[in-house]
């Protein structure tokens, strides 16, 4: 039976309308406003699916790691809820200000903590930076195969079968565990916590480490281990304009109007 790890983070929701955040220009950091709610990255959701699809398929046990402060225990929860067997929750002020590496490097930590494993699952990319970097980085970490964007994964006999998607259709790859996955949207919706599922993860209590627990380095982690500089973050100043075109007739504003778009190089 596989043991599974899934990573998972805890962001601002997704599809809180844009003008609820605003940009700390001194701090170079998005300043979510208050009331929007915190969820679990929708990717990070499928990850945790696909794991549960294969322990339904094979057995097995499923661990969520997640990295991160200011838990929400009913958002952080979820994957408990969902089904997984443990949570693991890296909370401490020497992670802060990490970038996809120091992230992968904390997490490969923990995952090598944890035990051992046959699969770590991940979300194609968090849904908040959109950076799709952590999942193939925590791979380089633990020195394993990695495959990304995948729609479909079986396990069986010591391997992995992923479907893994491309620009025109998807490719089938075959791989030995242990292997970092990073699965996609394609995958399908993730299921609906059931009440016995709520009721059980609001009970248990999640797995607590700091960056001593797991043994990292203080060099590799949050600033000091981030090799990307962040310049600059602002909102983008979107503007628009409105023509109006005219004529004597419906025929000729049409000519006009075609005019006006070849005039632009639209046709």
């Amino acid at each position: 039976m596989p043991n599974m790890i899934v990573c998972v983070k805890q962001i601002a929701d997704p599809e809180a309308p844009a003008g609820s955040f605003r940009v700390d220009e001194a701090a170079n950091k998005v300043v979510p406003a208050a009331g929007v709610s915190q969820v679990v990255s929708p990717f990070d959701e499928q990850a945790v699916e696909a794991a549960l699809r294969i322990k339904d398929a094979q057995g097995g046990k499923v661990t969520a790691v997640s990295l991160g402060k200011d838990f929400v225990m009913d958002v952080i929860k979820k994957p408990l809820s969902m089904g997984g067997d443990d949570l693991v929750l890296l909370e401490d002020s020497a992670f802060e200000g990490g970038d996809s590496r120091a992230t992968a490097y904390a997490l490969a930590m923990a995952i090598k903590k944890v035990g051992e494993f046959d699969i770590v699952f991940c979300g194609r990319q968090a849904a908040d930076w959109d950076a799709g970097q952590v999942g193939s980085g925590i791979a380089e970490f633990l020195g394993v195969p990695s495959v990304t964007v995948a729609k479909k994964v079986e396990a069986m006999d010591g391997k992995v079968r992923v479907e893994r998607v491309t620009g025109d259709g998807y490719e089938v790859i075959e791989v030995s565990t242990p292997v970092v996955i990073t699965v996609s949207n394609e995958l399908g919706e993730p299921r609906y916590p059931k009440l016995k599922g709520i009721m059980a993860a609001a009970k248990k209590e999640p797995i607590r480490w700091s960056a001593q627990d797991i043994g990292a380095e203080a060099s590799q982690l949050g600033t000091a281990g981030a090799r990307i500089k962040l310049l600059k973050v602002f909102q983008p100043v979107k503007e628009g304009k409105c023509e109006i075109i005219e004529g004597e007739s419906p025929e000729e504003a049409a000519v006009n109007l075609a005019l006006k778009l070849r005039e632009a190089k639209l046709i």
